[in-house]
């Protein structure tokens, strides 16, 4: 018979006393280096804390792998957490042309980095981008995804389907068709701003770590940034929208994170999630917290991540 407190006494085991997390020494000098190399020789850096499972954490638009420095802190005491950069990022490669964003390359540069680490598996973890890549990681690569973790983009069928049908999802993605028709030279392609590195950085509450992300950005290609979506998003809404053939379903458990102030990507989108999964969904909607969730509920999000992985890890 299933003990019905255990989960819930180890979950408060694993909480932190008020504002412990957020006081965590930064990981920004004590993370190790490393580069793996993907398909074409493109190389794609890596920053790593920590040893035990491998938890491989993928940031998304605009970021930097240190948008995990608050997860990292608190994973690394059990797992290697590995962050990286996406291509056209801070330290990794920054291949021109379109097609070099195509969502097969971006899911084989994950594999790469896993491959090199000598493993075979991991858990996947991705906001945003990084979130998309972690889906179609975790449906086109089953036996490298131990277990997957997204924060703020719905299931790609849950936001096609909002895509066609909800007017304020169509509204708020008008954005992604100004970055579609535009380029880093537009002076209002970013929001009504030019794409500088301060422009990009200015969502960053903390001013020690804008600073870190404006550095970051002055080494990132605009370019690139753009060509995710000009690659990879819908390039039309509503009824001409085409439905996604039905994807494979994700054989790993799931825990989603949801910040309901988020203006870009509507909540509507998670509803039958559950649909296209094999096993369990955690869902933790943030109400109060943005689009960059693991950053604006910090401790909420670092604090149950921490006992969702420690539950299943053996």
């Amino acid at each position: 018979m299933r003990k019905p407190l255990t989960g819930l006494a180890l979950a408060l085991a694993l909480l932190p006393a008020s504002g412990a997390l957020a006081q965590s020494p930064d990981v920004f000098a004590r993370v190790a280096h490393g580069h793996a190399v993907s398909e074409a020789g493109v190389k794609i850096h890596y920053a790593t804390l920590g040893t035990g499972p491998l938890v491989v954490m993928i940031h998304g638009f605009p970021d930097f792998w240190y948008s995990w420095r608050h997860q990292m802190a608190a994973l690394s005491e059990s797992f290697q957490v590995v962050a990286i950069d996406q291509r056209g990022y801070n330290l990794s490669d920054k291949p021109k042309g379109v097609e070099q964003y195509d969502m097969r390359l971006l899911v084989g540069d994950v594999a790469a980095v896993i491959r090199h680490l000598g493993r075979d598996k991991a858990t996947i973890v991705g906001h945003d981008w990084g979130g998309m890549v972690a889906w179609q990681f975790a449906m086109h690569q089953p036996a490298m995804t131990e277990r997957l973790v997204i924060l703020n983009l719905p299931h790609p069928s849950g936001l096609i389907r909002e895509l066609q049908t909800n007017p304020e999802q169509i509204r708020n993605s008008e954005y992604a068709r100004t970055f579609q028709r535009g380029s880093p030279t537009d002076p209002t392609v970013f929001f009504g701003r030019p794409m500088t590195a301060q422009t990009l950085s200015g969502w960053v509450r903390d001013p020690e770590a804008r600073k870190r992300y404006v550095e970051a950005f002055e080494r990132s290609d605009f370019e690139a940034m753009l060509n995710y979506y000009k690659a990879n998003y819908p390039r039309t809404s509503g009824p001409e929208l085409a439905s996604l053939p039905a994807p494979p379903k994700v054989k790993a458990p799931v825990l989603m994170f949801h910040g309901l102030a988020d203006t870009a990507l509507h909540a509507n989108a998670l509803s039958s999630t559950w649909d296209w999964l094999d096993q369990d969904l955690t869902l933790v909607t943030v109400p109060g917290a943005g689009h960059f969730v693991q950053q604006d509920a910090a401790d909420l999000v670092t604090s149950t991540m921490k006992w969702w992985l420690t539950m299943r890890t053996r």
